[in-house]
């Protein structure tokens, strides 16, 4: 209920890191999120120290800050990722927080508005699509089913808006 999942998860993060310069991608990696709370999020994608990103990986190799996009899949753990991590990931400026509950077949995608998380909506096709990564698109459909062609030919589609570009080459510049 957990391995399959978060492998997707990591191939769809992965595939858009893979195609957007200026970003950076982990796995099960310890997020030292504040003085008081380090956990280990499924997934997270970060927009590069170098690019102007809210996380660094310290001398440790720990991140360290909130990344902006941070994914959890949850089976027995929806409770504490949508109560105490919620608190601390909308505390520290996760900028994006999304909790795939594979019980439920549900998906809850947050994004931080002020100082405090609101539920993004899906648009009229379904598809999820980012605020702060353009481009990064989910169809949760597809990925309910274990369609990952469909999954990654949607993300396709928003890699390859002018959003996307106007992204891509700003982080590229931040870069150099």
């Amino acid at each position: 209920v957990h391995g399959g999942p978060h492998a997707a998860t990591v191939t769809w993060l992965g595939t858009y890191w893979a195609m957007t310069p200026g970003t950076s991608i982990n796995d099960n990696a310890t997020a030292i999120i504040d003085p008081d709370n380090e956990f280990q999020p499924d997934a997270s994608l970060a927009i590069a120290a170098a690019s102007g990103g809210q996380s660094r990986v310290n001398d440790r190799g720990y991140v360290e800050g909130a990344p902006e996009f941070i994914a959890e899949v949850a089976a027995t753990s929806a409770s504490i990722d949508l109560n105490s991590k919620f608190e601390v990931y909308r505390r520290n400026e996760v900028r994006e927080y999304l909790v795939w509950r594979t019980l439920d077949g549900e998906l809850d995608w947050f994004i931080l508005r002020g100082s405090e998380f609101e539920r993004l909506a899906p648009d009229a096709e379904g598809i999820f699509r980012s605020e702060v990564f353009p481009g990064l698109w989910l169809d949760f459909a597809a990925l309910l089913r274990g369609d990952m062609a469909a999954v990654l030919k949607r993300l396709q589609e928003g890699l390859a808006t002018p959003e996307h570009s106007a992204f891509a080459a700003k982080m590229k510049t931040a870069q150099t």
